[in-house]
């Protein structure tokens, strides 16, 4: 039941059929007033310095926009940089240290499959997940952390910062419940969109290919994967952050007669101790330089300002 409305808001919110365009013209008065709401919200927030440089990236939109990649490929660039998520799907709660900067200090149902996969792939990076970020802030200044990365953190607008934000399109482009935005690009807020194919490029890498492999994924909109796949025997698409049991994963395996289970990092680090034949949609991006160039003028005015 739950797997079958995530998927149908997902549609609702990105390919709407012709009854979900209407209920989505029928809910645009609680859009305005939901969007109304979080205008006055960003505008009683005060940003606090934290006397530490912080990059945010992020989107408008709910679902996912790749931000775990490029946040990635942004760290991995930067020495004593940490990052910080809210760490959605995790089954704990409070700040957790899921890496710091040395060894990973916890399994995947603490930190979450997105802050197991920075633990991963950023070397000596810190890795913090907390649902207060300005706590987090605090706990890598502590560990060290000279520059912070914050995954999806838009809309915390009492945090100084440097936004950056992904664009996401879409069909519709009200404010929920009626569209996807979750908040709008305020005239008076400033941020630096990010197209994808021109300020970055993702770029996959088929890893223990095998010559029949199903597909397994638990991504927000799934479609995505489809540009960059191999010829499958299925799709098996779960709702965002599912968490995986054995034997369902066994259940695909032998209903198909397939050789491996091809996923993408994302469900990787849930699945790997299930000890599985396993196929890597490994996915990295590619970062244009003047991204960079705007992250180190932002470092460079923060320094001088420190002067």
């Amino acid at each position: 039941m739950k797997k079958a409305l995530v998927f149908w808001v997902e549609e609702y919110f990105y390919n709407p059929n012709l009854f979900q365009k209407l209920l989505s013209f029928l809910l645009l008065p609680l859009s305005y007033l939901y969007c109304f709401v979080m205008y006055l919200r960003f505008k009683i927030k005060t940003p606090q310095d934290f006397c530490i440089d912080i990059v945010s990236v992020g989107n408008l939109s709910v679902g996912g926009s790749g931000k775990t990649p490029l946040v990635t490929a942004l760290a991995c660039t930067y020495e004593n940089a940490a990052i910080i998520l809210r760490g959605y799907g995790r089954e704990s709660r409070g700040l957790h240290v899921v890496k710091n900067g040395e060894k990973i200090l916890c399994d995947v149902s603490v930190s979450g499959d997105e802050a197991m996969i920075y633990a991963h792939k950023v070397p000596h990076a810190v890795v913090i997940v907390s649902e207060d970020r300005k706590e987090g802030i605090l706990k890598a200044k502590e560990l060290g952390a000279k520059i912070v990365f914050l995954d999806d953190a838009y809309s915390k607008h009492d945090i100084k910062k440097l936004d950056f934000l992904i664009e996401v399109k879409s069909k519709n482009s009200n404010c929920l419940p009626s569209g996807a935005f979750r908040e709008r690009l305020w005239n008076s807020k400033e941020a630096v969109i990010l197209q994808e194919g021109v300020d970055f490029k993702r770029v996959v890498e088929l890893k223990n290919k095998s010559d029949k492999m199903s597909l397994l994924t638990a991504i927000a909109r799934p479609s995505r994967l489809d540009a960059f796949l191999p010829e499958v025997v299925s799709k098996n698409y779960f709702e965002d952050h599912h968490t995986f049991i054995k034997e369902e994963l066994v259940a695909i395996l032998e209903r198909d007669k397939s050789d491996s289970l091809l996923v993408t990092y994302k469900d990787f680090v849930k699945v790997e101790s299930f000890h599985l034949p396993l196929s890597l949609l490994d996915m990295h991006v590619e970062v244009d330089k003047k991204v960079f160039d705007i992250i180190n003028r932002y470092r460079e005015a923060n320094s001088a300002k420190k002067d």
